[in-house]
């Protein structure tokens, strides 16, 4: 997939900024404070430890009825929002103060990361434009999907939705 993800984002007539921003393998939330050269904050609209079904537990390669984080955010630059992210991630995997950072507090999860040290990957799965979604009010908006994986297990599991907008003309 990385070779068509890849060759897809490019054909898009996207700016710029956004094109970047969908195409990292690393923190969304780092190249935002470069771009908009603000901070950037993080807002759980819900959060909820469910137990996997047969397809989560695919998804995630773990057991059915594994405890999962299913955590859905907004990242702001200032007042404005300009990611959409859900996550699904298997409690199983995670040191216990990544899974209390996780769980408790509106942190990047890029940042998570960064503070616990892990050599991780992220494997993209899917890009798409979706239109007339309620997302971001019916904008059009790029998705894209991705696991993060470490030690070869996905500890992570995100779905990213942009805005096409001019919120990227920065």
């Amino acid at each position: 997939m990385e070779g068509d993800f890849l060759e897809k984002l490019k054909s898009l007539e996207i700016p710029t900024c956004l094109r970047v921003c969908c195409g990292t393998d690393g923190s969304v939330t780092f190249l935002l404070e470069i771009m908009t050269r603000k901070p950037v904050s993080v807002k759980t609209e819900s959060q909820y430890v469910v137990k996997a079904d047969k397809e989560m537990a695919e998804l995630l390669g773990v057991e059915e009825g594994s405890e999962v984080n299913d955590r859905t955010v907004r990242l702001y630059a200032g007042d404005t929002v300009l990611v959409h992210a859900r996550s699904l991630s298997p409690l199983e995997r995670m040191p216990q103060t990544m899974r209390d950072q996780l769980m408790r507090a509106d942190i990047p999860i890029g940042r998570i990361l960064r503070s616990h040290n892990l050599e991780t990957r992220r494997d993209m799965v899917e890009l798409e434009i979706l239109e007339g979604e309620p997302t971001f009010d019916g904008i059009p908006i790029l998705s894209r999907t991705y696991k993060i994986v470490h030690h070869n297990h996905v500890l992570m599991w995100i779905n990213e939705r942009f805005p096409i907008d001019e919120r990227w003309k920065l």
